[in-house]
C-alpha cells in the first residue's frame, strides 16, 4: 500500500492516472475508485496520458462521486456505483469488483481518500488499516492519495504510518518536487517537474443586450430587474456559507482560485470589450465611459485613486457588498489604504483568525489593472487585508499596490484547523436558525441581503476556473448538507420536518423560488442564472453545483435518498429540478 499526499492541485490524479496506464500496460487488472470525478472523466484523463484500447474487464471503477453529490450515473458494466459518506458501500463495492476479476494481482488506486475523510472523519484510518490493508494482504496492491492541510495532521501520520510506501508531492513557483519519503524497496529520492499555469476567463461569451440591461438596473439598485419572482438580493449567509464550505475541502487551492478569478474578472471584461463594441456599450453606460476618459493613464498618485474609489464606492452601493472609504493620510504614491465598513465577506465571522475578504480587495486591484490597461499601461495590480472582521478588527482593510504585496501568497493559504473553526461557527448560527428562528446574519446599516452579483462571484464564476473548483462547492456542499441532516435528526426533527425546515432555509436566503413535491424545484435560482447573461458553449450541464451537493448530502443524511438535478437554467430550462432516488 503506497499514500501519495500532497496539496491539492499537486498532481496527485495525474500520477495515478499513469500509474494506472503503467498497470494496464503489463495486462494488470486494474480497479480506479473515483470520489472527485466520474468514471467518464477518469476514462477522458487516461486517454489523454495515452491510454489505448483496453481488454474487457482489465479495467474497472468504482464511482463515488456522483452518488456523493447528486449527480446522476450512466450504468456501466465496468462500474459499481458508491457513496464517499458511506465507507461500508465503497467497501462493498470492491469485494464485487474483487470477485468478478479474480481475486489477486489486482491494482487498486484511491483517487482520493479526501473526500471520505471530509464525510466520514477518522472512520477513514479504519477503513485503511481493515478493509485496505486486507485487500493488499489477499495479494494485491493499493496506491491511495490524500490532499495534504485538508485533514488533522495526527489522521495523516496514522494513515502514512499504516501505508507500506509514502510519496509526497510538493508545489515549488512553476515546479512540482516529488520525494520518496518511505518505501520498502527504494531509497529516498527527489524528482522536479515543471508545472502548466491554468487558463483565465477570456473565453466567456454575453448577450450585450441582457447585459446591458443588467448593468443598468444594477446600478440604479433594482430590486426585481433580473430574478422577477424572488428578486436580485440573496442572504449574504448562503454564497459565505458556500465559499467556506468549499474552502474546507480545498484549502490550498481554493483561496488562491477565488482570489484570481475575482481580480481577473475586471481585465477579461475590458480585454472583451476592446474586441466587442457591443459588449463595451452594455458594460459602460454614458457615466462609467465619462468616468474613464478622466482618468489618469497610471492609478499611482493618491488623489487618482482616491477618486476613483470615491466614485466606485458610490456604483457599489447597491450591491451592498460594504462600504468603502479611501484612507487618504494613511496612503501615498503606489501604495494605497482602503476601509471596508460591514463587509459581507466577513460579517458575523469575527475572531476567526484569519483574513476573509476575497470580494473587494482583489475586485478592485482588477479595476486598477483594466483601467490602466485601457490607458495601454499593463501593470499587476494586487490587494492584502492588513486588517478583518475575521482577526477581530472593527472593519476591513486593505493595501492596494502594483506588484504582489508581502504576505498575500501567506493570506491566501489557510489552516485547515482554521476552517474547520469558521465552519462549526457558521453551522451553529445555521442550526439556530433552523431550530430555535434566530436570524442568520444581520448588518446595522447594509442589512442582510447582498446583490445577485457577488454571488455569482462566490457560486458561478466556479465554471470558469475548471472541474477542481466545481468540485470543491459540490463536495462541500455535500459535507455541510450531510451535517446539517445529521443534526437536525439528533435534536429530534422527524424527516418531513427536517426538510420542511431546510426548504424554508433556502426561501429564507432567497436562494430561488423553491418548492417541494415529487421533486425538488427551483425557479431563479441565484446558482445558475448568471447563464442569462454569459455563458461558454462547453459548459452546459447543471449547474447548481454547491446547492445540489447540500441538497444531496442533506437527504442522504436524513431519509438515505439521493438527488439529481435533472433540469437547469444553465441549460436553457426555466427552472432546475432535482429528483429523488
Amino acid at each position: 500500500m503506497v499514500l501519495l499526499v500532497g496539496p491539492p492541485g499537486a498532481g496527485k490524479s495525474t500520477f495515478c492516472q499513469q500509474t494506472a496506464i503503467q498497470g494496464l500496460m503489463m495486462e494488470r487488472p486494474t480497479i480506479l475508485v473515483t470520489t472527485d470525478y466520474g468514471p467518464g472523466d477518469a476514462e477522458a484523463a487516461l486517454r489523454e496520458q495515452g491510454l489505448r484500447e483496453v481488454e474487457p474487464g482489465l479495467l474497472s471503477y468504482v464511482n463515488a462521486y456522483h452518488e456523493t453529490v447528486g449527480l446522476s450515473a450512466s450504468d456501466r458494466p465496468d462500474t459499481v456505483l458508491a457513496d464517499s459518506g458511506n465507507l461500508s458501500s465503497i467497501g462493498i463495492a470492491l469485494s464485487r469488483l474483487q470477485d468478478r476479476v479474480g481475486g489477486k494481482g489486482i491494482l487498486l488506486i484511491f483517487d482520493s481518500l479526501t473526500s471520505p475523510y471530509l464525510l466520514s472523519g477518522q472512520e477513514i484510518v479504519r477503513f485503511l488499516r481493515i478493509t485496505l490493508s486486507r485487500f493488499v494482504g489477499e495479494g494485491n496492491s493499493v496506491l491511495a492519495c490524500f490532499d495534504e492541510g485538508s485533514g488533522r495532521e495526527e489522521d495523516l501520520v496514522a494513515m502514512m504510518s499504516i501505508a507500506e510506501g509514502v510519496i509526497k508531492i510538493e508545489m515549488r513557483e512553476d515546479r512540482r518536487l516529488m520525494s520518496i519519503v518511505k518505501h520498502p524497496t527504494m531509497k529516498p529520492t527527489r524528482v522536479e517537474v515543471p508545472i502548466t499555469p491554468p487558463m483565465g476567463l477570456d473565453a466567456r461569451i454575453f448577450d450585450p443586450a441582457l447585459l446591458k440591461d443588467f448593468v443598468l438596473a444594477q446600478m440604479s439598485g433594482e430590486e426585481t430587474a433580473s430574478r422577477g419572482e424572488v428578486g436580485d438580493y440573496v442572504n449574504l449567509f448562503w454564497p459565505c456559507f458556500a465559499r467556506w464550505s468549499g474552502m474546507l475541502w480545498d484549502p490550498k487551492r481554493f483561496p488562491r482560485m477565488a482570489y484570481d478569478l475575482n481580480r481577473d474578472d475586471y481585465p477579461s471584461m475590458f480585454r472583451l470589450s476592446r474586441t466587442d463594441k457591443e459588449v463595451y456599450d452594455a458594460i459602460f453606460p454614458w457615466r462609467l465611459r465619462l468616468m474613464l476618459r478622466l482618468m489618469p493613464k497610471n492609478l499611482s498618485k493618491v488623489k487618482d485613486i482616491k477618486k476613483l474609489i470615491e466614485r466606485r464606492s458610490q456604483t457599489l452601493m447597491p450591491e451592498r457588498v460594504g462600504i468603502m472609504e479611501y484612507l487618504e493620510e494613511a496612503s501615498r504614491t503606489d501604495e494605497h489604504y482602503i476601509r471596508v465598513h460591514e463587509n459581507f465577506d466577513c460579517w458575523g465571522l469575527e475572531n476567526m483568525g484569519t483574513t476573509m475578504a476575497f470580494h473587494l480587495p482583489p475586485f478592485i486591484a482588477g479595476m486598477c489593472m483594466a483601467i490602466e490597461g485601457m490607458k495601454g499601461l499593463e501593470r499587476e495590480w494586487n490587494a492584502v487585508e492588513t486588517k478583518c472582521i475575521g482577526l477581530g478588527d472593527p472593519y476591513c482593510e486593505f493595501k492596494l499596490i502594483p506588484g504582489e504585496p508581502d504576505g498575500l501568497k501567506d493570506s491566501l493559504e489557510k489552516d485547515g484547523s482554521v476552517l474547520r473553526g469558521i465552519h462549526d461557527h457558521m453551522m451553529s448560527h445555521l442550526m439556530g436558525f433552523l431550530l430555535e428562528g434566530k436570524p442568520l446574519v444581520e448588518r446595522p446599516r447594509l442589512g442582510s441581503d447582498i446583490h445577485i452579483h457577488p454571488v455569482w462571484h462566490t457560486m458561478a464564476l466556479p465554471a470558469q476556473a475548471g472541474e477542481r473548483f466545481r468540485t470543491a462547492l459540490r463536495m462541500g456542499g455535500a459535507k455541510s448538507g450531510k451535517e446539517v441532516g445529521k443534526r437536525l435528526t439528533e435534536a429530534g426533527l422527524m424527516e418531513d420536518e427536517a426538510a420542511r425546515r431546510v426548504i424554508g432555509l433556502l426561501r429564507h436566503c432567497k436562494v430561488g423560488k423553491v418548492s417541494m413535491g415529487e421533486t425538488i424545484r427551483m425557479k431563479e435560482s441565484c446558482e445558475s442564472y448568471w447563464s442569462k447573461f454569459w455563458a461558454t458553449p462547453e459548459i452546459r450541464e447543471p449547474s447548481c453545483y454547491f446547492t445540489t451537493g447540500f441538497l444531496n448530502g442533506f437527504f442522504s443524511a436524513v431519509k438515505d435518498h439521493h438527488v439529481k438535478e435533472t433540469r437547469c437554467i444553465a441549460m436553457g430550462d426555466p427552472y432546475c429540478e432535482w429528483e429523488f432516488r
